[in-house]
């Protein structure tokens, strides 16, 4: 019994305190009715008469120390809230940490922009599924069997099933935003007037210049005696919105197999304001969009009659038009999330 009130004496002069709940711990493992030294004084009837004098002085004297130290455990407690009460109050008003502003990022600029010039004349917004079939993404927009853009190194093919409308069952990431276009045609009677942002991906090796995944807006205008004319007055106004006062533009004629006839829309370069410079290849222009009047075969795909109704689509990359806005000369900056570049975008 003497060595065990020993170590019992051991255990409570190395005991440490630092809160009130380890004080109430100490409290009930040491001086409470069902603590150690009260279930120790229980046990001193079994002990022998003639030891009993010596085990009652040390249970005396490890009652008597474990009072103490509780006592003194309860000042340092007291002490401890005291100087803590005395500390000029917390104001929970004040920031914890500095008010970093955050921006949007500058391809959501840019697309907000089109988006907005484009609906201030008729356009409303459209969109569908990222992977399609070959029929939306190609057959119906008059791709032959054996065009370049249906090779495994343009396109995305990620599954191979029967029963599409060509035969074809391949399902693929789109490539252009195109698709989206030939669904509204399919699903909804003329006048049509959308366009169709979104991210289109091909399969090109990534640099400065290229992207395998990159964002377009498409446009589409579908109605009786729609003409030519009509798609260089809005490409016109877009351009006047868009860009600086006194940019200049101009049609080249193109091919496109889902247009006829078709053009390349060019702009004076944004960057060297038509002088010259490696944007521009030294030439002074810039290609921002593809255009045209939509093949009469596509409308007839869609089930309206060309004979009644005609239209005209454009396309364009918002990773050029952001290039040409806020001179970015690295088309990789644009997914890389450097927040040096971001930042540079605050407040736009």
């Amino acid at each position: 019994m003497l060595e065990k009130i020993e170590a019992i004496s051991q255990e409570i002069s190395q005991y440490t305190v630092l809160s009130k709940e380890q004080l109430e711990q100490f409290r009930l493992r040491f001086i409470s009715r069902k603590g150690i030294v009260t279930e120790l004084f229980e046990e001193l009837k079994d002990v022998p008469p003639d030891q009993r004098r010596a085990v009652g002085q040390g249970l005396n004297g490890l009652k008597n120390l474990a009072q103490e130290r509780f006592e003194s455990f309860s000042q340092q407690i007291e002490a401890l809230q005291e100087s803590a009460s005395s500390r000029p109050p917390l104001d929970l008003t004040l920031p914890t940490l500095p008010n970093l502003t955050g921006t949007q990022h500058p391809l959501s600029l840019v697309r907000q922009r089109i988006i907005q010039i484009f609906e201030r004349i008729g356009f409303n917004v459209a969109d569908g599924p990222e992977i399609e079939s070959d029929w939306y993404n190609f057959g119906a927009l008059n791709f032959p069997e054996n065009h370049p853009a249906r090779d495994m190194q343009d396109t995305f093919f990620v599954d191979k099933t029967a029963g599409s409308r060509t035969g074809s069952g391949d399902m693929l990431l789109r490539t252009h935003t195109s698709n989206v276009q030939i669904r509204l045609m399919e699903h909804q009677k003329p006048p049509i007037r959308s366009i169709m942002p979104g991210r289109v991906y091909r399969n090109e090796t990534i640099s400065a210049r290229a992207h395998c995944m990159f964002h377009q807006v498409e446009g589409i205008y579908i109605d009786r005696n729609v003409g030519f004319k009509d798609l260089k007055d809005t490409l016109y106004h877009f351009v006047k919105e868009m860009f600086e006062p006194g940019t200049q533009i101009r049609f080249r004629p193109s091919y496109f197999p889902f247009t006829e006839p078709s053009a390349e829309i060019d702009i004076s370069c944004q960057i060297c304001g038509g002088t010259g410079c490696n944007i521009c290849k030294h030439s002074g222009w810039v290609e921002i969009a593809g255009s045209g009047m939509v093949d009469p075969q596509v409308i007839a795909n869609c089930g309206i009659d060309p004979e009644e109704f005609t239209g005209f689509a454009f396309g364009m990359g918002i990773e050029r038009i952001t290039q040409l806005k806020y001179v970015v000369n690295d088309l990789r900056l644009y997914t890389e999330n450097d927040v040096r570049f971001l930042r540079q975008f605050e407040g736009v």
